[in-house]
């Protein structure tokens, strides 16, 4: 009996390559989605709506409901923001399977994007509206309430702003 194992073509090894990429990108995804998700669960379960509970002097958990979107605006259109939340992400999944040259980076960064804004939008359909929590004290101006899958989001977008504004300073890791 002859075994053998082919030889990939130079399309294949891209083709593998990318898979492997698309693997690190969904489990980055899953994994900020399930984080933020376990965190959505534990404030909706554990602290009554609109109390707070003091972590530290510099953060509060005070559980209240965005039925808006980003900063609380268009308070009662959270599906507009969940409807564009859904279409971003499927777009961002097809750019990313789909485009040309796309840099090790991206598919890092985009896992924790579409990760956050997943379990956003399961938030909504879940709870009707995203649960926020996370309370910082002590900054002037600073009045926000936000949640894990926001800071997450934040996690992926200001790398690829920095990658974008210095492109020489990437490192292409496989």
């Amino acid at each position: 009996m002859l075994f053998w194992r082919p030889v990939l073509s130079i399309p294949a090894r891209c083709s593998l390559s990318r898979s492997r990429q698309m693997l690190r990108f969904s489990l980055i995804a899953l994994t900020v989605l399930t984080v933020s998700q376990i965190g959505s669960y534990l404030v909706n379960t554990h602290i009554p709506l609109g109390t707070s509970v003091e972590w530290s002097s510099l953060v509060h958990f005070t559980h209240i409901r965005n039925m808006g979107g980003v900063f609380g605006m268009f308070q009662g259109h959270g599906w507009i923001f969940g409807a564009f939340s859904l279409l971003l992400i499927s777009a961002l999944v097809v750019y990313l399977w789909r485009g040309r040259e796309i840099q090790p980076y991206e598919y890092i960064c985009f896992g924790f994007v579409v990760g956050g804004g997943g379990s956003n939008i399961l938030d909504r359909l879940l709870y009707g509206s995203v649960v926020d929590f996370i309370n910082v004290q002590q900054i002037p101006y600073w009045h926000y309430i936000f949640n894990t899958a926001d800071v997450m989001v934040h996690v992926g977008l200001w790398p690829m702003l920095y990658f974008s504004l210095f492109p020489g300073n990437q490192k292409h890791p496989d």
